[in-house]
């Protein structure tokens, strides 16, 4: 025992001294790269043909080492900063779009519901190349959404392409329209129809008003709930999970994932149903993204819901705002990432739909098969995985079908109309529910 304890004291130095040297090596690197930095901000500053201020070229790069990570992170300079911590402004209006880059082009996630982007036909999925005439490749992401903004009345032109189509040239006028996020109805004689088209303070309220007016109004007698969150951008997270908590007894809703492994945190469902047990049916497509995805995965994951329509859209970050007190600007950093309750990652994926339902084409049960909602068989694959058989970890009756991988986008203005053949099929999808289910109650 004495030998042992004399080896481990003399090899203590020696891997103190390794950690060290690695330490050490480390700071050297990082030395490196900053005098090669150094060296090109000061050519920057004396040879540039026009001169530039040392506030701009460090705020350049700071926004170039940003861009690189990702289309959310982006350097805010203290005038934006101020802007940004006073009350919106009355004057100042958009067009109603959430975009977002991808492979260098500025790319349409959903316009929002009454906004001029739908008014005028905008679908997710389009990609806008010019807006007032002026190419947006070279564009950060708060530099395009801020050009989409305006004054109330003011007019921006867009050139935009929808898949292999020629070119489609919009001028829209600016609005300073308030997004209403719920609206309810009553289909089918009993059946609650609920819109929700993005996530703020309101949403809660708004939802269980709306679910309280569709009781009355069919008699406290539905058969079901159909959620539309189809072309839903997203919105606050915390009024997502209480989206999802309204109608999830109990389980967890989300995962929230750090840069470190212990900063995992799981987000469950306080008890009670908005929905007493009812049949649910989420209408979803390649326009319901972020916290509107978070939502779907929560209700799928769960159980709870059928998921019917096509992939979403597949993005599941969350940005923090973290101040630069020397500068007086901040930097928006990506600091975490969301996945469902069962772990199925989100971002650059999506969610598949138990049922791929397009305007042309449903993906129907097979005879014999509806036992439950979740022995629904449809696309709950892994993207991680292609074989024929469903991941360890799927909910039961999954199976390995996959939905359409580009699925045409039913535009916002159509979404509940006579020819919204999403919606049509949703409403047999639930009656076929609330009658097994009656069948299973005895």
């Amino acid at each position: 025992m004495r030998r042992l304890a004399i080896a481990i004291l003399m090899s203590l130095p020696l891997f103190a001294g390794g950690v060290f040297a690695q330490q050490k090596a480390g700071k050297d690197n990082v030395y490196e790269e900053l005098n090669l930095f150094d060296q090109a901000f000061e050519r920057i500053r004396q040879d540039a043909v026009d001169p530039v201020t040392d506030a701009k070229l460090i705020g350049a790069a700071i926004a170039g080492m940003l861009f690189g990570l990702d289309p959310h992170s982006s350097f805010i300079d203290e005038a934006a900063f101020k802007a940004s911590q006073k009350p919106a402004n009355d004057d100042a209006a958009t067009l109603g779009l959430a975009v977002t880059i991808e492979s260098g082009q500025l790319k349409v996630i959903s316009p929002q519901d009454g906004s001029p982007a739908a008014q005028a036909g905008i679908r997710p999925g389009d990609v806008i190349f010019s807006i007032d005439s002026e190419p947006v490749y070279d564009l950060t992401l708060g530099e395009a959404e801020q050009k989409l903004r305006g004054p109330v009345g003011s007019e921006v032109q867009l050139t935009l392409r929808r898949g292999a189509e020629k070119p489609i040239d919009l001028t829209l006028k600016r609005d300073a329209q308030k997004l209403q996020t719920v609206v309810g109805r009553v289909e089918a004689g009993n059946i609650g129809y609920l819109r929700i088209a993005g996530f703020d303070g309101r949403t809660q309220a708004a939802l269980t008003a709306a679910v309280q007016d569709l009781r009355q109004r069919t008699g406290s007698k539905p058969l079901g709930f159909i959620l539309d969150l189809r072309n839903n951008p997203g919105g606050a997270f915390d009024a997502a999970v209480a989206v999802a908590d309204a109608f999830i007894d109990k389980g967890d809703i989300v995962v929230v994932k750090g840069r470190k492994p212990t900063s995992v945190k799981r987000i469950s469902a306080t008890p009670g149903d908005l929905a007493n047990g009812l049949p649910l049916v989420a209408l979803v497509n390649g326009g319901t993204a972020r916290e509107a995805e978070l939502v779907a995965g929560a209700l799928q994951d769960n159980h709870r819901a059928v998921l019917l329509g096509s992939k979403t859209f597949g993005e599941s970050s969350i940005e923090s705002v973290i101040p630069l007190s020397d500068s007086g600007g901040a930097i928006r950093l990506t600091t975490a990432r969301f996945t469902t309750p069962s772990g199925r990652e989100i971002q650059g994926k999506g969610l598949d739909p138990d049922l791929a339902v397009t305007s042309l084409k449903l993906a129907r049960l097979a005879q014999g098969q509806m036992r439950r909602e979740a022995d629904l068989p449809g696309a709950l694959k892994n993207p991680d995985q292609a074989s024929d058989k469903p991941p360890a970890d799927a909910p039961p009756g999954a199976t390995t079908t996959p939905a359409p991988a580009e699925a045409p986008a039913v535009a916002t203005e159509d979404m509940g109309s006579a020819s919204d053949e999403q919606l049509v099929q949703a409403i047999d999808v639930l009656r076929g529910l609330s009658v097994f289910n009656r069948r299973a109650a005895g």
